[in-house]
C-alpha cells in the first residue's frame, strides 16, 4: 500500500498500447491510427494475427515477456512484465520498472469473451460456460482502470474514435477522458462478473443478489413528463419480448407503452388456444380465447370497448389481414403478435402512429425473478407461473359447477392474476365480461365488475384473486344471474361465505391459491 497516494491529473502521451480483443470491430482502424502517431503495439493470439495480416507492426506479448502462451491460451497476459507495465506509477515506480526491465503500457484496449452469448446456447453446460470465463482480460482492464492517472483503457469500440481524435488534436489523453473510460471499464468487468455469478450460483434468491443490465434506450419521460426514464435489457438476452421485438412502424415506445405491452404479452402467453388480450393501464380489460382469430379479437375488444380505447392489443397467433382491417377502425396504441401477414402490415400503414410489434414465436412464461425498488433496497420474488387445473379446485357448496363453468373458471384465473388487486373478474364463453381491479375493498371490486359487465354477467363465472372477508360480496351478486364463484378460500369466515352461496344458490370452488398482483 502506498503511504501517500497521489493521482496524476495531467494529460499523458501514449507511447505503447496493449491490444487484446474478442470483438474486433474497429480494430484495424484503431491500430492504423495509433501507428500513425508512432504508438508501439503489443498484442496476443488472434488479435496479433489479425493486425499482422493487415500489414501492421505488432509485438507479441510472449516475445516481450519471454514466456509462451500456455495451457491452450489460458495463461498469456498474467505476467509481472505486463501487469507491472500497466499498474506502475510513473512518478514513483520508475526504478522498479528499470530494474525489472518493465516497459510502460499507456493504453490498454481489451474486451472479453462473450460469456452471455455462450450461456444462451442450448448446448451450453457448466463446463463450457466456465471455459469461456475470461481471466487475463478482466485483470488487464481493472489494472488499467485503477491506474487512470497514467493509463487509458478502452473496452468499447464506440470509444476508439474519441481516443484517436484526442491524440490527433493534442498528442495526449486528458485526465477527464481517462477517468470517464476508467468508470466505463469498471462497469464492464462488474457486469461481466455479475453474469457469471448469476449463472454459476444455484439459488436465484441467494444471500448476495447481483443485477446487471445494458441501456436499451433513453425515453422522452417516464410515467409522467416530469420523470426521467430509460429502458435497459438483460445482457445477451435474445428471448421473444417487447424490447427485442421488431417494430414495424409507429412512434417511439414510451415508458407506459412498454409497461402495458409487457403486461399484455405476459397475459396472452398464458394460453395455448388462440387468444387476444386487450390491456389498458396495466389491466387486462378484455380477453378472449377460441378458434378463429378475428372472432377472438372482436370478443376481446367488445368485452369493454370503452376501456379498450387507446389500449394495447396482443395476440398469440399470427395477425391476419382481416384482423388488421378490423383494428384500423378503432384507436389503439400498440398491436403485438408473434408475426404478421404482409397484407396486415400494409393495412396498418394507414395509421402511421400505431406501433406494430412483431415479438417472434413465444411460449408460456418461465419462472424468473421480479424486482421492485423500495427506499433503501429492493424486493425480489418469483413470477407467478403456477398453473391451476381441475384437480386443484375444491367444490365447497351444495350446488356443483358444470363442466363448462369449471373450464371458464380456469380461463378466468389465468386472466385475473394479471389484474391489479383487489381484483374481481367475471367471464363466460371464453370471454371476459367485467373486471373490477385495483380497488381498496373487495366488495368495491365486485360492484365495479358487475357494472362493467352489465346484463352480460348472467350465466358467468366470478373469480376473486383473494378470499372474501365478508359475505357482503356474495349478497351483492345474488340477483346477477352469475352461476359459479371461484376464490382461494382461507378466511376465518369461510363458512359464512359458503352458507351465503348455498342460500343464494351459487356453486363455489376454492382454489387454495391466491393471485394478488400489487
Amino acid at each position: 500500500m502506498i503511504n501517500n497516494p497521489s493521482l496524476n491529473k495531467e494529460p499523458v502521451r501514449v507511447g505503447r498500447a496493449l491490444i487484446s480483443v474478442f470483438d474486433k470491430t474497429g480494430l484495424l482502424d484503431l491500430a492504423q491510427g495509433l501507428g500513425e502517431f508512432d504508438v508501439e503495439i503489443m498484442s496476443t493470439g488472434g488479435t496479433a494475427r489479425a493486425l499482422r495480416e493487415a500489414g501492421l507492426s505488432v509485438t507479441d506479448v510472449s516475445d516481450y515477456t519471454n514466456f509462451p502462451e500456455i495451457m491452450d491460451g489460458r495463461v498469456k497476459t498474467i505476467n509481472p512484465l505486463v501487469e507491472g507495465g500497466i499498474l506502475g506509477l510513473r512518478d514513483q515506480h520508475e526504478d522498479d520498472a528499470i530494474n525489472n526491465k518493465i516497459d510502460w503500457i499507456d493504453l490498454v484496449v481489451c474486451n472479453l469473451y462473450p460469456f452471455s452469448k455462450t450461456i444462451s446456447k442450448e448446448e451450453c453446460d457448466l463446463a463450457l460456460a466456465l471455459e469461456n470465463v475470461d481471466i487475463g482480460g478482466p485483470t488487464m482492464i481493472r489494472s488499467a482502470a485503477k491506474n487512470l492517472g497514467w493509463v487509458t483503457v478502452l473496452v468499447d469500440p464506440n470509444d476508439y474514435s474519441t481516443i484517436q481524435d484526442e491524440i490527433k488534436e493534442t498528442g495526449q489523453i486528458s485526465f477527464d477522458t481517462r477517468k470517464c473510460l476508467s468508470a466505463k471499464a469498471f462497469g464492464h468487468t462488474a457486469q461481466y462478473d455479475t453474469i457469471i455469478h448469476n449463472y454459476v450460483k444455484d439459488d436465484e434468491l441467494s444471500q448476495d443478489l447481483s443485477l446487471t443490465f445494458n441501456k436499451y434506450s433513453d425515453m422522452r419521460y417516464g410515467e409522467n413528463p416530469h420523470q426521467a426514464a430509460s429502458s435497459y435489457v438483460v445482457p445477451g438476452n435474445n428471448e421473444p419480448n417487447v424490447l427485442n421485438a421488431t417494430i414495424h412502424q409507429g412512434k417511439k415506445l414510451s415508458y407506459n407503452n412498454i409497461m402495458d405491452a409487457d403486461g399484455a404479452l405476459a397475459c396472452v402467453r398464458e394460453f395455448d388456444e388462440t387468444a387476444c388480450v386487450v390491456v389498458k393501464h396495466a389491466n387486462p380489460c378484455g380477453v378472449a380465447i377460441g378458434d378463429d382469430i378475428l372472432d377472438v379479437y372482436e370478443r376481446a375488444f367488445n368485452a369493454d370497448s370503452l376501456s379498450a380505447f387507446g389500449g394495447i392489443i396482443a395476440f398469440n397467433r399470427r395477425c391476419t389481414k382481416e384482423v388488421a382491417e378490423s383494428i384500423t377502425g378503432v384507436f389503439v396504441e400498440i398491436v403485438l403478435a408473434p408475426s404478421f401477414d404482409p397484407e396486415a402490415l400494409k393495412i396498418f400503414k394507414k395509421k402511421k402512429n400505431l406501433r406494430v410489434l412483431e415479438i417472434g414465436e413465444f411460449e408460456r412464461r418461465e419462472k424468473r425473478i421480479e424486482v421492485r425498488n423500495i427506499d433503501g433496497g429492493i424486493l425480489v420474488q418469483d413470477t407467478d407461473t403456477k398453473i391451476l387445473t381441475r384437480n386443484d379446485l375444491t367444490v365447497v357448496t351444495k350446488k356443483q359447477p358444470s363442466d363448462q363453468d369449471v373450464r371458464t373458471a380456469l380461463f378466468t384465473w389465468k386472466v385475473l392474476r394479471h389484474a391489479k388487486s383487489n381484483g374481481i373478474l367475471i367471464a363466460k364463453d371464453g370471454t371476459t365480461v367485467g373486471l373490477g381491479a385495483g380497488q381498496v375493498s373487495r366488495v368495491d371490486a365486485v360492484h365495479m365488475a358487475l357494472k362493467k359487465g352489465g346484463e352480460n354477467v348472467k350465466g358467468g363465472v366470478l373469480a376473486s384473486d383473494a378470499f372474501f372477508p365478508f359475505r357482503d360480496s356474495i349478497d351483492t351478486i345474488k340477483d346477477s344471474g352469475i352461476g359459479t364463484i371461484m376464490q382461494p378460500g382461507g378466511s376465518i369466515r369461510d363458512q359464512e361465505i359458503i352458507d351465503a352461496c348455498n342460500e343464494h344458490g351459487f356453486a363455489m370452488v376454492f382454489t387454495n391459491t391466491r393471485c394478488f398482483k400489487h
